[in-house]
């Protein structure tokens, strides 16, 4: 992810701001504020109301918003202009998960003596954490920054947000709020239910504060571990969902290769080089077979690449750092290297073999967040096997393979360590969908059990309540007899479909 962390731009932009005085009293403010809106003991139906009011302000002032990002994280306003459209049809898609109701686990067992022991009345749920704290990502300024997924998918679990801005888009992160906070009390919704702090402190006080329930990061590794620690050393610890670093491996079969090694390297030259490499599903390191060509191919497939301004001065600078470190090492050999422009970075391909790979796998296995891609060449799947064994934790594995080749073996080497696994495409691009699974194993992410994209991103805001033997008066709608919310609920071990509210 943000390979430049969570760290100096912060500090450097409170210098020159004078309207931010006291980042803690601001942070204090605004939780506390988020904390008695009010928003756990809305409808679902309100909740999707509000929801897609914001998609429809982001979308209403897209020329401006668009505009605006493309100034502060140099990306294109093609690209932009899409993330707008991704970022409301999340926001929309949340609205219907909140409407369907699943997601509440709804849950009855009727009361039974003749069980031994006796089963009383039990109904049990999900319901609303509490305050969300949300770290805005630099790479993408609408899609997880402060009406992205973790806000989307909390204010449908019926969570108040507090984001922590990211400082390569603070402008931006600022008009969005604004015109979040009009839409949202248009609505009827309480536009403390939303709010926005930005600062190295401000980021540190939200962890710590005490009406904070959760947390959700999308950044580096170095910056998001050390936040993971601050919420575990907590008096009272909290979840933190952090979204780190992913390498996200490609493996390209022999018989891949020989079929299409010129349509593979285009692919892969597209999607490492995509927006400067600046995604958290860039393919970072490619397994290729010995001698199939696949380096010239990929050479040839890189002719028109162009250098790219990145999203920071921090991201760049680790970048440059991370890509000339690679490239001076006695066991790779660069393959690539794209003409560099003034205040932009180059996209490069480095090539090395199995044993030096397996050897120093920690270098190798550490994300280079940036236009740069890992090729390692192996000859026979006894090699191949030995490298796919020391992997780390990814948000994704590929595997570019031919029609009826057995890749069985392959998918359960890669599905030991990613959260998604594809077939003959590429990972940079992530669906919203009830099925998507967005995570992985450290350092991917810190709790690979959950997702940031799809449905059940929201699972990450909830936790169990139990009623037994309640009387009538105090259960939620969501648990009373009959079911008039309409909602799937799984009554007596049988899972019954509802109709949406």
């Amino acid at each position: 992810m943000d390979a430049a962390g969570i760290a100096p731009r912060d500090e450097q932009r409170r210098d020159e701001d004078p309207v931010v005085a006291d980042v803690e009293a601001d942070v204090e403010i605004a939780v506390r504020l988020a904390a008695a809106c009010g928003v756990d003991r809305s409808s679902r139906t309100d909740r999707a109301r509000w929801l897609t009011v914001l998609a429809e302000g982001l979308e209403a002032h897209r020329d401006e918003l668009v505009a605006l990002a493309a100034e502060e994280t140099h990306l294109s306003t093609t690209r932009l202009s899409g993330e707008v459209t991704r970022t409301a049809t999340q926001l929309r898609f949340f609205a219907g998960v909140a409407l369907e109701g699943s997601y509440v686990e709804a849950t009855l067992d009727a009361p039974d003596a003749s069980l031994t022991p006796p089963r009383p009345d039990l109904r049990r749920m999900l319901r609303p954490l509490g305050v969300v704290g949300v770290f805005a990502a630099s790479n993408f300024p609408f899609a997880f920054s402060v009406l992205g997924n973790d806000t989307a998918s909390a204010l449908a679990a019926g969570c108040p947000v507090v984001v922590k801005a990211h400082p390569g888009h603070l402008r931006l992160s600022r008009r969005v709020v604004q015109i979040a906070h009009v839409a949202l009390v248009e609505a009827g919704a309480p536009a403390t239910v939303l709010a926005l702090v930005d600062g190295f402190d401000a980021g540190t006080a939200l962890v710590r504060h005490p009406l904070v329930s959760a947390v959700g990061f999308t950044g580096s590794t170095r910056g998001g571990r050390a936040l993971f620690d601050l919420a575990a050393a907590r008096p009272a610890p909290i979840p933190f969902y952090g979204e780190l670093g992913s390498i996200n491996p490609v493996v390209v079969t022999p018989a891949a290769a020989a079929a299409d090694v010129g349509g593979i390297a285009t692919g892969l030259a597209g999607s490492f080089t995509r927006d400067g490499g600046q995604y958290c599903t860039k393919p970072g390191l490619v397994f290729v077979p010995e001698g199939a060509g696949f380096e010239q191919a990929l050479v040839a497939a890189l002719a028109g690449a162009t250098s790219q301004t990145l999203l920071t001065d921090g991201i760049a600078s680790a970048f440059d750092a991370g890509s000339a470190a690679l490239a001076a090492r006695d066991d790779v050999e660069v393959v690539f290297t794209g003409d560099p422009a003034t205040d932009a970075s180059a996209p490069a391909v480095i090539a090395t073999t199995t044993g030096a790979f397996v050897a120093a796998h920690e270098t190798f296995l550490e994300e280079c967040f940036g236009p740069l891609t890992v090729l390692v060449r192996y000859a026979d799947e006894a090699s191949l096997d030995a490298a796919l064994a020391v992997l780390d934790g990814s948000l994704t594995g590929t595997i570019h393979h031919e029609p009826g080749e057995d890749v069985t073996a392959l998918t359960e080497a890669l599905a030991r360590v990613a959260g998604r696994i594809v077939y003959n495409g590429w990972p940079t691009g992530v669906a919203i969908a009830w099925a998507q699974h967005h995570g992985g194993g450290w350092p991917a992410t810190t709790a690979s059990v959950h997702t940031s994209v799809g449905a059940t991103a929201i699972r990450r805001w909830l936790e169990p309540i139990a009623y037994q033997d309640a009387p009538a008066g105090v259960l939620p709608p969501e648990l009373a007899d009959g079911n008039p919310l309409g909602i799937p609920r799984r009554e007596d071990g049988v899972l019954a479909a509802g109709a949406a509210e």
